[in-house]
Order: structure tokens, then C-alpha cells, then sequence
């Protein structure tokens, strides 16, 4: 009798485009940083994944203080004006979102970017980066706003503090 053992879908290999929204500066439990940690994460699945990235940039800079940069966030829900609007999407396969948790869901920002994008077809898996609020609403919100997708429900959150030891979870993940 053999042993079966169920093979996970692989996405290495899949064209691939990581829509993320990532902050340097002071950040919460880590101090200051010089390059966000939803952006090295992003980093991390590029380099296991060869995928395309594209990062999305508030049309207004955030503070560089934390909880003035909360407080700035709470005031761009539903209003968070993005540098450059994402372009055609109909050539990926995989999208990869991934977001700090502002406010109990992404940053503001990933809904401008987000929104009125055909996502028919797309397979998309979530990655959010946080202190304790794990992925929080960002799953149920992409579902919402990314219509025509497939959401994978085996969506990942990544402490912060410790996203530089995070790689080989990213590998095994992927």
C-alpha cells in the first residue's frame, strides 16, 4: 500500500504580478525603518515567484511619525488618492495583494488601486504584513472589491517584527 501524499498547487511558475502598498519611516513595534516590511516581503515572493511588481504610492506622503500616519489614514478611507493607477492586468494569472493593516483592513490606498479593475479570472492570494491583527478584514474587502476573482482562502499574515525571518515561510507558502 502506498503512501499518498496530496500535491500542492504550485504558483512559482505562473505569470505573476504583486500589487502592493508598503511605508519606510517609524512603524509600529519596529521603530524606524529604511525600507517598509510589506515591501521586503514582496521582495521575498518576486524572488521565488519572478513575478512583475507593482508598488502602489499615496498621491500625498504620509508622516513620517506612526500615529500621525494612522490618523492620516483613518481620513483616506474611501478618499486615498493614489501617484499612478495600475495598468492592464489581462496578461497575469496570479495577483499577490499585500498590505499592512490600517484601520482593520488595508491601507487605503489598495482600494484605489483595486477598484475598477477587471479581475474576471484571476487567481489572487493575500499577504498582509502587521502587529497583532493578523489579516484582519483584507481577505473579506479584496473579495469585495476585486469582482470576478478567485480569493484563495490560504492567504498568509506576517508580524512585522519579524519579516526579515520570514522567508523561508514565504517559500514554503508559495
Amino acid at each position: 500500500m502506498g503512501l499518498f501524499v496530496e500535491k500542492k498547487e504550485s504558483y512559482k511558475n505562473r505569470k505573476s504580478l504583486i500589487i502592493y502598498f508598503s511605508r519606510a519611516d517609524e512603524n509600529y513595534a519596529v521603530g524606524y525603518i529604511d525600507k517598509g516590511n510589506t515591501e521586503i516581503v514582496a521582495e521575498y515572493v518576486q524572488e521565488f515567484t519572478n513575478a512583475d511588481m507593482f508598488k502602489v504610492e499615496p498621491l500625498i506622503p504620509y508622516s513620517k511619525d506612526y500615529r500621525t500616519c494612522i490618523e492620516e489614514a483613518k481620513h483616506r478611507i474611501g478618499n486615498a488618492p493614489i501617484k499612478e493607477k495600475l495598468g492592464d492586468i489581462s496578461s497575469y494569472e496570479v495577483i499577490y495583494v499585500m498590505s499592512p493593516i490600517y484601520w482593520g483592513t488595508y491601507a487605503p490606498e489598495m482600494e484605489t488601486a483595486l477598484k475598477d479593475v477587471d479581475f474576471t479570472g484571476k487567481t489572487i492570494r493575500i499577504i498582509t504584513t502587521h502587529e497583532g491583527s493578523g489579516l484582519a478584514n483584507v481577505p473579506n474587502d479584496v473579495k469585495r472589491v476585486c469582482i470576478g476573482a478567485n480569493v484563495l482562502e490560504d492567504s498568509i499574515a506576517i508580524k512585522g517584527s519579524q519579516v526579515k525571518s520570514a522567508k523561508s515561510k514565504i517559500e514554503n507558502w508559495i
